[in-house]
C-alpha cells in the first residue's frame, strides 16, 4: 500500500511538489479551488475544495488516512497545513510558529523581543492611525499577511501614504498593514530546512526586483556572489531568527537586506519554501540537494536526507515582463553555454503586471559558469 500525501494548492508553482511526491511513490491528494490549474490534472486525486476550508480538508484527510500534509511557496497554504496537521497529529510547525511567521506585525514583535535585526515598524488597521506616525522616511507599506509583492509601496514623503495604507489594508486578510522604515541594501533570500529545531543552511539567493515603488521580483540567482564571511554572518543571523519564530520542521524562506557597510536587516521569514521556483527548482539545480524531497520527508515525520547529487554550479530564474524578456528566453534556447531547465509563458501578455502573480511567465537557466548566466540576469530596478 502506497503512502498518501495531502498537498495544498494546485498551481504551476505547486506542481513540482506534486510531481516529486509521485516520483517518491506517494499517492497524491491535492486540494484547491477548481480553476483549471495543472495540479488538478497531475494529482492522483484532486478535491475542488478551497485551501481556506480547513475543516473540510481535515475531515477529508482523516478519511483518506494521509501520512502527511504540505505546501510550498504560499503563506495561506502554510496556515492550512499547520491547522490540519495539528488536528490530525501530523508533523508540522506549531500553530504559534505559523501565526507569527505569516503575520508581518507579529514577526516584527518577535524579532524585537529576541534581538533580531529588522527595520522599525508599526501596524495600522485604519487610515486615521497614520496621524502622528513616528517613522523616518523613506518608508514602505505592506499588507500584514500577504505575499507575492501584493500592494507593496515605497514612499519618500508622506504624500500618497493614505492611499498606500488604504490599498494595503484592503487586500489584507485581517485588514491591517505594516508601515516600516526603509532600509537601503542589496536583497537576498536564504533557504533552510529544519528538523526538530536544527536548521540546515541550503542556499543564498540574490534577488532582483522592479525597484521602487512596488518591488516585484524580476529574477533570482543562486548562489549569490558574496564573501564567505558575509555568508557566515547571514547564516548566523537567520538561524537565530528561525529560533525566535519557533521554526522546527521543514523549509523556511528568509528575505534580508545587506547595506554597503555589511549591516543585515531581516525583511521577513516564511516558515515554508520560497515561491518563484527558488525552493522547488533553483536549490536543487545549484546545490544538488533534494529540497522538495526534504519537505515531503519532514511532513511525513522522517528526518530529511541531507546528501547531495551531481549538479550545476549556478542557477537562475528570470521573469517575463515584456517582449525583451521573451527575446532573452529565445536567445537562451539557442545558447549552448546555458541550459533552459524549465519555462512557462502566458498566452495573454496584455494585462497589467501589478504583483508577482500577474507576471507573464518565467524561464530557468543553469550553467557551470556564472559569466555565462550574467547576460541573462534582469537589469531593471534593484
Amino acid at each position: 500500500m502506497s503512502n498518501k500525501l495531502a498537498i495544498i494548492g494546485a498551481s504551476d508553482f505547486q506542481n513540482p511538489l506534486i510531481l516529486k511526491a509521485k516520483e517518491l511513490g506517494f499517492e497524491t491528494h491535492v486540494f484547491a479551488w477548481e480553476c483549471g490549474d495543472i495540479g488538478e490534472r497531475t494529482a492522483d486525486y484532486f478535491y475542488p475544495i478551497s485551501i481556506t476550508e480547513v475543516e473540510q480538508i481535515a475531515d477529508k484527510c482523516k478519511s483518506i488516512g494521509v501520512d502527511g500534509i504540505c505546501s510550498i511557496g504560499t503563506d495561506l497554504g502554510n496556515i492550512t497545513v499547520s491547522k490540519v496537521a495539528n488536528k490530525l497529529g501530523l508533523c508540522a510547525n506549531s500553530l504559534d510558529c505559523v501565526d507569527v511567521s505569516t503575520n508581518k506585525h507579529l514577526m516584527r514583535e518577535a524579532f524585537f523581543k529576541n534581538g533580531d535585526p529588522s527595520p522599525k515598524s508599526c501596524q495600522i488597521t485604519d487610515v486615521s492611525e497614520i496621524e502622528g506616525l513616528e517613522l523616518a522616511y523613506p518608508i514602505i507599506v505592506k499588507p500584514v499577511d500577504r505575499s507575492g509583492s501584493r500592494c507593496i509601496t515605497k514612499l519618500q514623503t508622506p504624500e500618497g501614504l493614505e492611499d498606500a495604507v488604504r490599498s494595503a489594508i484592503d487586500v489584507s486578510f485581517s485588514k491591517a498593514c505594516v508601515v516600516e522604515e526603509f532600509f537601503v541594501g542589496v536583497e537576498y533570500s536564504v533557504e533552510f530546512v529544519s528538523w526538530r529545531g536544527k536548521h540546515h543552511f541550503l542556499a543564498l539567493t540574490r534577488k532582483f526586483t522592479t525597484g521602487s515603488p512596488h518591488f516585484i521580483e524580476t529574477g533570482h540567482l543562486q548562489p549569490a556572489p558574496v564573501s564567505d564571511s558575509l555568508r557566515t554572518r547571514i547564516i548566523q543571523v537567520v538561524s537565530h531568527a528561525l529560533d525566535s519564530l519557533g521554526v522546527e520542521y521543514g523549509a523556511s524562506h528568509s528575505e534580508i537586506l545587506v547595506n554597503g557597510s555589511g549591516d543585515i536587516r531581516i525583511v521577513e521569514i516564511g516558515s515554508r519554501m520560497g515561491g518563484d521556483c527558488i525552493g522547488s527548482d533553483l536549490v536543487e539545480l545549484s546545490t544538488g540537494f533534494d529540497f522538495l524531497g526534504a519537505v515531503i520527508s519532514a511532513a511525513t515525520g522522517h528526518e530529511p536526507d541531507m546528501s547531495v547529487r551531481e549538479h550545476s554550479n549556478h542557477a537562475m530564474i528570470r521573469f517575463i515582463f515584456d517582449d525583451n524578456d521573451l527575446a532573452m528566453l529565445r536567445q537562451a534556447e539557442c545558447d549552448a553555454s546555458v541550459r533552459v531547465e524549465r519555462s512557462s509563458v502566458d498566452a495573454d501578455m496584455e494585462h497589467e503586471i501589478v504583483d508577482s502573480g500577474s507576471r507573464y511567465g518565467y524561464f530557468i537557466l543553469t550553467s557551470d559558469s556564472m559569466v555565462d548566466l550574467e547576460k541573462y540576469l534582469p537589469n531593471r530596478g534593484e
